[in-house]
């Protein structure tokens, strides 16, 4: 109603490692964590989307609970004591990490080497890496049986490829669930792909699991820039990494509006030897909140269309 008023947010103070914080009345532990600078690890969290809680990595221990939280979702109380670094918070972390690496390619997950190393965690435990297998290409089975007797759990299925913008690595998928978020009712209301299967057999799929040009994918790109693992990815930049020419150190990337429309959609152009080689877009602009659509995401070859005849 118009005119009507709103009430302020109050302020909760809780107690992280030992340290006082206020936050605001609805924030969650981990932006308490992030407000007095602990950096607690998350995969499955994403700024854009509502917490779905399933990797695991962010838990921590609040006084008096009986089982670890989750910082990403769980609300902050008044009065909540959290430890962020005990040791059953490490070892719970570090299993989770362990189990995650021996079981999904995190080669191109960027923080993977920082948390693997931090928690000293050693995914050969369970098993040495299972071979690639073209019969795996629709199912996730969670180990693999060598010929020694030996149990492999990283689970190897090729790369999809079946359109010109971006491809699809399953063997680096983590069922974080962001990219269906991303492409249903939080932001895109596509709902192209979904979780298909239960237990070991979980994965993602499109329905009936129809090549994408066959879905009702309309290619914005949204699952690619929220997914933390590379599962998704610019066919340009898995061309340029199977090539061993990906230099991500070496790229630039130069803020620009996209042009196609008046939106003012806010375009990163991520540039390699004077060549585009992807775009995404920040996630705190006002208008895109890092979403695009297949123009702004995709549409970037013709400035790359080079005239070197002479007339």
């Amino acid at each position: 109603m118009s005119g009507e008023l709103i009430a302020p947010r109050r302020m909760v103070e809780l107690e992280v490692d030992g340290r006082p914080v206020k936050v605001f009345e609805g924030q969650t532990i981990l932006d308490a964590c992030r407000k007095v600078g602990i950096d607690t690890p998350t995969l499955c969290y994403g700024e854009t989307l509502e917490p779905a809680n399933v990797c695991r990595v962010c838990v921590v221990e609040v006084e008096g609970a009986r089982v670890l939280a989750p910082a990403c979702s769980r609300k902050v109380e008044a009065g909540m004591k959290v430890r962020t670094d005990s040791e059953r918070v490490r070892h719970s972390r570090k299993l989770v990490l362990e189990l995650l690496a021996s079981s999904v390619d995190l080669s191109t997950t960027p923080v993977a080497p920082d948390y693997l190393a931090r928690y000293a965690a050693e995914p050969e435990r369970f098993g040495p890496q299972a071979p690639p297998d073209p019969g795996r290409d629709r199912r996730r089975t969670g180990h693999h049986v060598e010929p020694d007797g030996q149990m492999a759990a990283t689970v190897h299925v090729p790369v999809k490829i079946d359109n010109d913008l971006y491809v699809r690595d399953y063997s680096k998928c983590i069922l974080c669930y962001k990219c269906v978020d991303a492409c249903g009712e939080q932001y895109q209301n596509t709902f192209a792909i979904h979780v298909a299967g239960r237990g070991f057999d979980a994965r993602i799929s499109t329905e009936y699991v129809a090549e994408l040009p066959e879905s009702a994918c309309v290619y914005c790109g949204n699952c690619i820039a929220v997914c933390p693992t590379g599962a998704l990815m610019f066919r340009s930049e898995h061309e340029l990494r199977e090539a061993g020419a990906w230099h991500e150190d070496e790229q630039t990337v130069t803020q620009t509006i996209c042009p196609y429309c008046g939106v003012g959609c806010n375009l990163e152009l991520h540039v390699q030897d004077n060549t585009i080689v992807k775009v995404t877009s920040p996630d705190d602009h006002d208008v895109t909140r890092g979403n695009l659509c297949i123009k702004g995401r995709f549409g970037f070859q013709h400035v790359q269309a080079r005239d070197t005849g002479t007339d």
